[in-house]
């Protein structure tokens, strides 16, 4: 059994696995909440703990979720009213009906013990299952019975008015199906560890996701994101510039000044550089899986646009096409940009699938003074040539004018040259970097992308 410091820095500890980077500084204040509001109030301790520890949008909902692990609502198997199923979607219809939270979270206690439960339950090999329990409750059917007992209660509204409620009741289920996960959660974590659970269990927060294994639900949540994200990189970029203006000191004009203070160089001089803002030609691979992560990138890259002179965009999955027109603002849908280019722009030619090699050959045919000596070259692509040739001698051809160039690989680095992956062989044409979410890729882009 921990006390309450341990229990915190443990909690601390988790969030901090899962993407939360809360330090020292953070704890000590989260300490200091602890202090001030006890854990009488388990919902008042929560508000003060996440304002505390949370710093960045898309992280609440990972906080949540580590906080009802290590500061749970109860412990062990709850208090059963009735061990009958029936019974329990009669009583669950009326407190949803009654927006009654506390009921609530009592009946989604029973559901995961009654119906959750697989193999020997507390025993070896056994456990509890949100979506065992949630498949057998089946709780988005009783929207109508829950909307016939509001009815029974209240008088009759207009259509408008039973639209909103219609709407209403559907967000009490889908709470309600949240309780129940977040209590399988806490019954799996009394049999098998809350630090297991976190790890394993718990999705990390957004910026952490993984491009290739997003869902469709975290992709919209990471492309909401992306103005936040490209102010606070633009403010990085012009940050960078101002200081590469300041330039390097110039020795021969400092001494000279210093002449007039008894040789103490007390007014450096500096050489004061006047560079132009560089040119960027985004080179996307939108096939398959990587389309995800690539019209992120495009449209974090558009965002960022008035950080360069000029910024191009290509697409290509067999064939090379110029997209710029498409990823613009107020022409490009995020939730639709990935459907746009496919319907609109040449990208494929046979069979749909990534073939690099043609797509490179396109590119210095088509576009032969799309890189020059101002611009800086990002490729993104998983360099998966389906076995073709990956055509290195024209890569080497198209990046050679440019002032920078950076291949950005969704893969995991050690899935690098495996299968049809010629990452390793790109990588010596292309300074490659593993780029798998969104924490990587603004890392990536500030420290690469010249000022």
């Amino acid at each position: 059994m921990t006390g309450v410091p341990e229990r915190l820095v443990e909690f601390v500890g988790a969030l901090r696995h899962r993407g939360v980077p809360a330090g020292p500084s953070e704890t000590v204040d989260a300490a200091a909440v602890l202090d001030v509001l006890g854990m009488a109030d388990r919902d008042q301790l929560r508000a003060g703990l996440a304002a505390a520890l949370v710093r960045r949008g898309g992280q609440r909902a990972v906080f949540d979720a580590v906080f009802d692990l290590y500061f749970p609502l109860g412990v062990g198997t709850p208090t059963s009213v009735d061990d009958d199923p029936d019974d329990l979607t009669d009583n669950l219809v009326s407190a949803l009906a009654a927006d009654d939270l506390a009921a609530q979270r009592q009946l989604a206690a029973q559901a995961v013990d009654q119906l959750g439960r697989y193999g020997t339950g507390d025993g070896p090999g056994g456990g509890f299952s949100a979506f065992q329990t949630l498949d057998r409750l089946q709780p988005q059917t009783l929207l109508t019975r829950i909307l016939a007992a509001i009815s029974a209660a209240n008088s009759a509204g207009d259509d408008f008015t039973d639209r909103v409620l219609r709407d209403d009741v559907r967000r009490r289920i889908e709470r309600f199906r949240g309780l129940v996960r977040t209590e399988a959660l806490r019954r799996a974590a009394e049999l098998r560890g809350r630090d297991r659970i976190t790890r394993h269990a718990i999705a990390p927060a957004a910026d952490r996701v993984d491009f290739l294994t997003a869902s469709r639900a975290q992709l919209a949540e990471l492309r909401r994101a992306i103005h936040p994200l490209s102010r606070k990189l633009a403010t990085r970029l012009a940050a960078r510039r101002r200081r590469a203006r300041r330039g390097q000191i110039d020795i021969r004009r400092t001494l000279r000044r210093s002449l007039s203070t008894g040789g103490v160089p007390m007014r450096p001089a500096y050489r004061r550089p006047r560079p132009g803002r560089p040119e960027i030609v985004l080179i996307c691979d939108v096939s398959g899986s990587v389309a995800g992560f690539a019209n992120f990138t495009m449209l974090l890259v558009q965002a960022l646009r008035d950080q360069f002179s000029k910024v191009r965009v290509f697409a290509f999955v067999e064939t090379m096409d110029e997209i710029t027109h498409l990823v613009t603002t107020g022409a490009a849908d995020p939730a639709h940009l990935g459907t746009r280019i496919l319907r609109e722009a040449r990208v494929t030619a046979f069979d749909g699938h990534s073939d690099y090699g043609r797509a490179l050959r396109d590119f210095a045919a088509k576009y032969p003074d799309a890189v020059g000596p101002r611009t800086s070259v990002l490729i993104l692509g998983d360099a998966r040539t389906n076995g073709g040739d990956p055509n290195l001698a024209t890569l080497r051809t198209i990046v050679a004018p440019a002032r920078h160039a950076y291949w950005l690989n969704p893969e995991r680095t050690a899935l690098w040259s495996t299968g049809d992956s010629v990452a390793h062989s790109y990588g010596d044409v292309v300074e490659m970097h593993e780029c798998r979410n969104v924490h990587q890729l603004g890392a990536l882009v500030t420290r690469l992308l010249p000022a």
